[in-house]
Formats: structure tokens, C-alpha cells, sequence
């Protein structure tokens, strides 16, 4: 890796909004949707009922989280019409752009892990060690036995997700707790612990998330100069190096890990213009 910050040289050759264009677009994504579900609370415009496990866009649109979906079958209670429509629309969705999409451009827990990698890296922060990649399965079907155990949606006690949303509308309370463990854990612990090893949320997203059809590809890789800046800011950089660094030059430059998010951080720091957003049908290369 690059001595400097990461994509120092890429705001150099190309200027800091182009440097950043894919990172302010998921920010504006995560406010937006955000800003849909506060409006009614806060200004009583009420263009989203419920939470962005289950909600209802301007009393027609019906969207429900395929975990909050599986927990409901796991206790043993048969989902209402609008539940089954609901997650048919955000599977479809998320099959299409890719599941780990959800937590990129839609989590608001995005923005804390971020933050806390971003700390992480200004201050030269090393230490820890991140629990092996299969925990947040495991922890995925944890939670499913857990649910089927007690009959209750146990994941929504806890979900840092939930209560980072309810905070803003009615005060943390207690949920600073959990969401500010989620920062010192991956401050702290282990970089991009939370997102990219425990959160079982994001593991199931993981799964949907391998036939998707857009991806990113490093269509250039041949110009690539080992700068590093892309694995320094992707926040599951395993799923680069079969892409960027092929063991058979004839292997596909599309990252076609589950686990990518599609954030569009490897496009923004790459000074070389290594990598773009495609479609899985385009497997071209130079």
C-alpha cells in the first residue's frame, strides 16, 4: 500500500469530486432514504410507514426485509399478503443489483462502520483481529434457531439497524449502546468487523448477492500499478484480488464474490481507472 492516505492519487489525476462521485452518491442514497422515513415523525408527511425492516411507500408499495421475512417463518407465523409482496419486490430488487447493495447505499450503519474505518486508517490503527469470515453465517443461523426456539423476531432486540433508526425519531436511550459498540468494536477490535464478520443481515444479503447481474470489473487491469488504495478502502478486499490479480490471465476481471457491496470505492481511489461498474454479461478485459 501506498504510503499517502488512500486515493490521494487519484484526487490528483482526476479531482476530488470525481474521486469521491460513487461515495457522495450512497451518501445521498442513505439520507434520502432516511429523510423518507423521518419526514412523517418529524414533519408529518408521512411518505414511509414503518422501519426499513417492514415498510409501506406512500400507502401502496409494501417492502419487507427477507431476514425479518425468514425470522417470521422461523416462528411459525404465516406472513400477511402484504409481507409476501413486500420481500417478492426486495428480492427481486436485490437479485438484480446485488444483496450487499442493501448495505452500501441503503444501511444507515454504513455510515458509522465507515466512519470508524476511516478513524481507523487516519490514525494508524493495527491491532486486532477480525473473527473468521463464516462467524456471521453462523451468527445467521443462530439467530433462526433462536427465533424458532422462542417464538419471537429475537434479531429485532438487538438489530443496531433498528435502532439507529428509531433513535433519530424518538432518542436513543439505550440504543447509543449498541451503535456506538458497533463503532468501537470496529475502531477499536477489528476493521471492518462488524459489516464484513458478524452482522448476519449482511450475510444473507451475501447470499442473494451471487447471481447479481451488475458488478463491478476491473476491466483495466493491466494498467494497474499496485498502489494498493483499492484493497485499503473496500470493505471486503478479498473479493478483489481474484479479479485485479487472476492466477490465468484469461479469468474474468468481474467480481463475482456475493460479498462485494458494490460500493464504487475501488472506482473512486484508482488513479488508473482500473475499475468500473458493468453488467455480468461483460467479461472484456485489457
Amino acid at each position: 500500500m501506498s504510503a499517502q492516505r488512500p486515493g490521494l492519487e487519484a484526487i490528483a489525476d482526476k479531482g476530488w469530486l470525481a474521486a469521491h462521485k460513487w461515495l457522495l452518491l450512497r451518501r445521498a442514497s442513505q439520507l434520502l432514504i432516511l429523510a423518507a422515513f423521518l419526514a412523517g415523525p418529524w414533519f408529518g408527511g408521512w411518505l414511509v410507514k414503518g422501519n426499513l425492516a417492514s415498510s409501506l411507500t406512500l400507502d401502496v408499495l409494501p417492502l419487507t426485509d427477507p431476514f425479518l421475512f425468514l425470522q417470521m417463518l422461523a416462528t411459525r407465523h404465516w406472513p400477511e399478503m402484504s409481507a409476501l409482496i413486500g420481500v417478492a419486490i426486495v428480492l427481486g430488487f436485490y437479485l438484480l443489483v446485488g444483496g450487499r447493495v442493501f448495505c452500501s447505499w441503503v444501511c444507515p450503519m454504513n455510515v458509522v462502520t465507515d466512519s470508524a474505518g476511516w478513524l481507523r486508517r487516519r490514525l494508524g490503527l493495527k491491532s486486532g483481529r477480525s473473527p473468521h469470515e463464516a462467524t456471521r453465517l453462523w451468527l445467521l443461523g443462530f439467530v433462526l434457531l433462536a427465533a424458532a426456539l422462542s417464538g419471537s423476531l429475537v434479531w429485532e432486540w438487538v438489530n443496531p439497524v433498528s435502532m439507529l433508526q428509531r433513535g433519530l425519531i424518538f432518542g436513543f436511550g439505550a440504543g447509543w449502546v449498541f451503535v456506538l459498540g458497533v463503532f468501537l468494536y470496529d475502531l477499536l477490535l477489528a476493521g471492518r468487523g462488524w459489516c464484513g464478520h458478524v452482522c448476519p443481515m449482511g450475510a444473507l444479503y451475501g447470499l442473494f448477492g451471487k447471481s447479481a447481474l451488475i458488478r463491478v470489473a476491473a476491466h483495466q487491469r493491466s494498467a494497474c500499478n499496485d498502489c494498493m488504495d483499492c484493497f485499503a478502502v473496500c470493505p471486503e478486499p478479498q473479493v478483489i484480488r481474484p479479479a485485479l490479480k487472476p492466477r490465468d490471465p484469461n479469468d474474468t476481471p468481474l467480481i463475482l464474490d456475493g460479498d462485494c457491496t458494490n460500493c464504487g470505492r475501488c472506482i473512486d481511489v484508482c488513479s488508473q481507472e482500473v475499475f468500473r461498474f458493468g453488467s455480468r454479461f461483460n467479461r472484456s478485459k485489457k
